[in-house]
């Protein structure tokens, strides 16, 4: 009977044993020690990430032909252009523009042209035919000069009325003579002048068909140097091919780059774009090869945002240069850009899943001497993965990146100087 009480005992006890275990662990906080992470110490950077596109800083244009607006052809559209990446050569043909544009134009001037000489040469027989005549009538005058002096000379024997009117006619013949020559002169540069406004008229009409002609011979397009055609771009981001269109004010058909020379252009949302700055470095991967590391520095910050096709949000452009670029880099690769506005040495971080806050205070929960502790922090700067703990945790601690189930009951570690 007494072993049966001991037995009933000890069984009671047991039972209460466990049932005070599993209270104290239904009491205190629970954590998975998978979800943990520890307080590293070194450098600490700050990156702003961005995709872009590969160009070169250096390039030679392939352009339409020149005065095309003095020709007239305000919108040329590209008929045919050699594949983008082909290599050409110096006076290779490039690209073939349309020339229906220039059609009605080229057989404008050759009228206006054949018009300005008939001109011409009408004003050229006017004149000839007019100081011909004026050239006779002064000679007809000289003759009735001379007429009129012999008859002055004979009325010296005559009565002195005939003498007279020997002496008017002769004087109103001198002075007709005199008129004749001034209108000889006169007419004469009448003709000349003439001649000239008729003259800069077909020379004028000469040189647009030259024009003309040279821009219909500029619609082959040639290239300038040897090199790799790449295509531009127009304002919608698109690329020019066959039927787009070349106009006078943007005369670009291709581009041929110079490849040692390579540049990254990116664009930067309004929230990063302040952390920016010409200068810093910056790591280049390529999507086309991701083993790739390239690096390179900002050279040039846009003041003034932009938005994209597309897009709502304004973004500013950024360009990166590649300090050392190799022979396997081409223009329009996309490339990633992990700029580094920011570098701080030996400080404290943990990961941003760590940082929990209540009314504005930041916390972490931290495991010391087999406790659980809500630590109050200071944080500093922040990245896409870390933030800097610049009081509150000590290298090494060992923090919990999902607060626990009973966060609640976790006892709290405020910082000095801070009121409980």
């Amino acid at each position: 009977m007494q072993l049966l009480r001991s037995r009933r005992f000890l069984g009671a006890l047991a039972v209460l044993v466990l049932a005070s275990a599993a209270w104290l662990m239904a009491d205190s906080p629970k954590d998975d020690a998978s979800l943990t992470a520890v307080v590293t110490q070194g450098d600490f950077i700050v990156p702003v990430s961005s995709a872009g596109e590969l160009r070169s800083s250096s390039f030679v244009q392939i352009q339409g032909p020149p005065n095309a607006q003095q020709a007239g052809a305000f919108q040329m559209k590209i008929a045919t252009i050699v594949p983008e990446g082909t290599l050409v050569k110096e006076g290779d043909v490039v690209a073939e523009l349309d020339r229906s544009t220039l059609a009605s134009k080229m057989q404008e001037t050759a009228l206006n042209v054949q018009k300005s000489e008939a001109l011409y040469e009408q004003a050229m027989l006017d004149s000839t035919l007019n100081l011909s005549k004026a050239r006779e009538d002064l000679r007809g005058m000289e003759l009735a000069l001379e007429e009129k002096r012999i008859a002055r000379d004979q009325a010296k024997f005559e009565a002195p009325s005939v003498q007279r009117q020997a002496a008017i006619d002769f004087e109103r013949a001198e002075r007709a003579l005199a008129q004749g020559k001034i209108d000889l002169v006169t007419r004469t540069e009448q003709a000349q002048a003439k001649m000239r406004e008729v003259g800069a008229d077909l020379e004028r009409q000469k040189s647009l068909q030259r024009v003309v002609i040279e821009v219909m011979e500029g619609f082959t397009v040639r290239a300038p140097s040897d090199g790799m055609v790449i295509y531009v771009r127009e304002w919608n981001g698109r690329k020019k091919g066959a039927g787009a269109q070349v106009n006078p004010w943007e005369p670009a058909v291709a581009t041929l780059p110079d490849l040692t020379k390579m540049e990254s252009m990116t664009y930067i949302n309004e929230i990063d774009v302040r952390k920016v700055s010409v200068g810093q470095p910056v790591k280049i991967t390529l999507d086309s090869d991701p083993n790739k590391l390239l690096v390179g520095t900002v050279t040039a910050v846009a003041n003034v945002g932009e938005q994209r096709p597309n897009s709502d949000a304004k973004v500013f452009e950024v360009k990166i240069n590649v300090t050392a670029p190799d022979t396997t880099l081409r223009p329009g690769m996309t490339t990633g850009n992990l700029i580094e506005t920011a570098r701080l040495t030996d400080v404290l971080s943990v990961p941003l899943e760590a940082v929990t806050s209540e009314e504005n205070i930041p916390y972490v929960f931290v495991r010391r001497g087999g406790r659980l502790i809500k630590q109050e922090i200071t944080t500093g700067a922040m990245n896409d993965t870390h933030v800097v703990v610049s009081a509150g945790l000590a290298q090494g601690e060992e923090v919990l990146l999902v607060p626990p189930t009973d966060a609640s009951k976790v006892n709290t570690s405020r910082l000095a100087g801070d009121t409980p």
